[in-house]
Formats: C-alpha cells, sequence, structure tokens
C-alpha cells in the first residue's frame, strides 16, 4: 500500500518503518523458520520470491505493512535498520466490497523480544493507524486455539470472539469501532508519533556522520 511508503511510527519501545528492499534478506531468513511459516500460514519462499513479494505489498491498495525495529537500536548509529529488525505487522483489507474491514496480524520474529511489551505496542500502534489513515472501523484478528497470550492481549484491545474453526485450530475474533472505540484507542497510543521517514533517515545519518 503507498500509503505508508514514507511514514515512520514512533512508539516506546518500538518504531514501525515501510518494507523496503533493504529489509528482504532479513525476512527471508526468518521465515525459514518452520514456527514462523506455521504461525503466519505461510510457504518458504526463495529470495527473488520474497523480493516480489515485498513489491506487491508496497504497490497492492490490499495490503498495509510495517516492519518492525527496536528502537533503542534505531538510535543506536552503530546498527542499520536491518541490525535493529524485530518482526513486522500487518493490515489486510479482506472484503473487496468493504473497505472498512481489515484483518491484522503481528509478527515478533526474533524469539528475544517476545514476552517484552513489543507485541502489544505493536499492535496498539497499527490498530490506530489504521482507524486514523485508512478509516478502518472493524478489525479482525485469526488466532491458533494455543495462543493464550495473543487472544488476551487482542482481548485487552476490545475484541471478542466470532468464532472457533477447528479444522484449522483458529479463533477469529473482532472489534466494532464506534466513536466511544475511537477516543479509547487514541488515549492509549497518545505516545505514537507519526514521521517522515526519508526525512528522520537522513537526519539519524547526519548525526551519526
Amino acid at each position: 500500500m503507498r500509503i505508508n511508503e514514507n511514514t515512520l511510527l514512533e512508539g516506546k519501545l518500538a518504531v514501525l518503518v515501510p518494507y523496503n528492499p533493504e529489509h528482504v534478506p532479513r525476512y527471508h531468513k526468518w521465515m525459514k523458520s518452520e514456527e514462523l511459516q506455521k504461525l503466519t500460514a505461510s510457504e518458504p519462499l526463495t529470495l527473488e520470491q520474497e523480493y516480489n513479494m515485498q513489491r506487491s505489498w508496497r504497490e497492492d491498495s490490499d495490503k498495509c505493512t510495517f516492519i518492525v525495529l527496536d528502537k533503542q537500536k534505531w538510535n543506536d548509529p552503530a546498527f542499520s535498520e536491518e541490525d535493529a529488525m524485530v518482526g513486522d505487522v500487518n493490515l489486510f483489507l479482506t472484503d473487496p466490497c468493504n473497505s472498512k474491514l481489515a484483518e491484522i496480524e503481528v509478527m515478533i520474529a526474533e524469539p528475544s523480544y517476545r514476552g517484552r511489551g513489543f507485541g502489544k505496542e505493536v499492535t496498539l500502534m497499527m490498530l490506530y493507524y489504521g482507524i486514523t489513515k485508512l478509516e478502518i472501523t472493524k478489525f479482525e484478528a485469526k488466532i491458533g486455539l494455543q495462543n493464550a497470550v495473543s487472544i488476551s492481549m487482542f482481548q485487552a484491545f476490545h475484541f471478542v470472539q466470532v468464532s472457533v474453526s477447528e479444522v484449522f485450530q483458529e479463533m477469529t475474533l473482532q472489534v466494532l469501532v464506534n466513536e466511544e472505540r475511537r477516543q479509547w484507542f487514541s488515549a492509549k497510543a497518545d505516545f505514537m508519533k507519526e514521521k517522515d521517514y526519508r526525512k528522520t533517515q537522513q537526519q539519524s545519518r547526519e548525526t551519526g556522520s
């Protein structure tokens, strides 16, 4: 999705940046993991296919993707953006007839960053971005039945269970964003700062040089 190609979202722990070609090698390495393939219902791709996927995520109007960076490393000029990568977060507009409905997926790919609050912060930031920039009014999340931590996290964001698939061993949760919920998300995400990605990159290089 082109709307976020020059958008940087800064949180307390994490920074969200557009998915660019320089991120692909690290992402490709992540997706060789059978655990992540299972969690994301993905098939392993070649590096060339991963570059093609990155281009489609940038250009397709029904996908909005950010790469998750460790803010501490991102602030340290000794680390590149690829070094600071932690995972990714996506919004998929799954219904061609309803642009206000989006499915959210969050992946904290680096095991050492799980259980530290990154997933919760990134999810909140993406939900708020979807509400304010994409005008999403209904979010959906599909979570494995064994993933009690993620189910609990989404329930804390007012998601409720709407169905269970025994075949796929997953639960579908949804939240409707009315004005009251919009204000709630706004208050919770008031720490998030939106910046110009390229300008911030340039300033970082100048500071580090």
